[in-house]
């Protein structure tokens, strides 16, 4: 199997966010498509070089959010409901754009704070 992500030792961005992010960007652009088996734990965290937990957190938030799902020991695959996800995060947006405009936050603050909460340095 090819890699499916890969980690910037580097970054700022912990480990496991850098696995759980790619993934998830995989995920809702249909890269990885519905019931594609993914790597396991362990076969992931060897490929690249980090510890087993810091993958099965990142696989146990994406379960949590829908977007995997774990069958015993037949493995994690990409679940169907990973289609919705773009679909909610879009409402979460509209819902906090609607927020920032009746605080009176301009556009460019908005952003600045989301950029923030994604943990974006641009």
């Amino acid at each position: 199997m090819r890699m499916i992500v890969s980690v910037d030792p580097s970054s700022a961005v912990p480990p496991y966010e850098q696995v759980r992010s790619g993934l998830a960007r995989q995920i809702n652009s249909g890269a990885l498509a519905v019931g594609t088996k993914l790597p396991t734990v362990r076969g992931l965290a060897e490929e690249l070089g980090i510890a087993p937990n810091t993958i099965a957190r990142a696989y146990r938030e994406l379960e949590e959010a829908g977007l995997i799902e774990t069958r015993g020991r037949a493995g994690s695959f990409v679940a169907a409901a990973g289609d919705e996800s773009l679909a909610r995060a879009r409402e979460a947006a509209e819902t906090y754009a609607a927020v920032t405009r009746a605080l009176g936050l301009s556009g460019e603050e908005a952003l600045k704070i989301a950029r923030a909460a994604l943990h974006i340095t641009r």
